[in-house]
């Protein structure tokens, strides 16, 4: 599959209508959370009946399984993005930081239904991987540059090296524990700053 995007832009440059976009972003939400309680094999008739829309109006967004699962990973990717600036407005920089990375780490562990269709092989989701590197380290250097700046976190971590720490600490099956690990890396950066 090309790195189309079926769900996220109109053709030719054109807008969406309110009604279309409405329609995509109950589609989306459906699905993201149709896929975290039931997987990426669900039923599209789960999806649609939580969305309101038809089986037509999914499939004209999401011609195949894999379009779909694809535009609700990097919906969830940008979503949890976006949450670094307005976290660095709204609190002191290592708070924004530890914020984050709490959000961060129940994204990861909300997408057990998508984990196995990412490492399945097929070429639809070559880019994912891609797609998240792009996103989150950008969003994550902001975060650690403000901190370290501050004075609240040491300046030679790489977001990079740190997002795979994060990805190594997570059980999505016990949240408490993957805060308790967080508590700890924080306090790792904290270490000679």
């Amino acid at each position: 599959m090309s790195d189309r995007s079926t769900a996220e832009e109109p053709a030719a440059g054109r807008r969406m209508r309110p009604d279309v976009r409405r329609s995509l972003d109950a589609l989306l939400t459906a699905a993201a959370e149709v896929f975290e309680t039931e997987g990426v094999d669900a039923p599209v008739r789960h999806i649609t009946a939580k969305a309101g829309v038809g089986a037509g109006t999914l499939y004209r967004h999401f011609p195949q399984r894999s379009d779909l699962i694809t535009a609700v990973f990097r919906n969830e990717v940008d979503a949890c993005a976006a949450a670094a600036p307005v976290l660095a407005a709204q609190y002191e920089p290592v708070e924004a930081l530890t914020r984050w990375l709490h959000r961060f780490t129940r994204f990861v562990a909300a997408k057990r239904g998508l984990k196995a269709a990412l490492h399945s092989g097929d070429c639809a989701y070559e880019s994912l991987p891609g797609y998240f590197q792009e996103r989150f380290v950008p969003a994550l250097a902001q975060l650690l540059d403000a901190a370290a700046e501050a004075g609240d976190v040491r300046s030679d971590v790489a977001p990079y090296d740190l997002l795979q720490a994060l990805s190594g600490i997570i059980d999505p099956d016990d949240p408490e524990y993957t805060q308790r690990m967080i508590a700890l890396l924080v306090d790792g950066l904290r270490y000679r700053a």
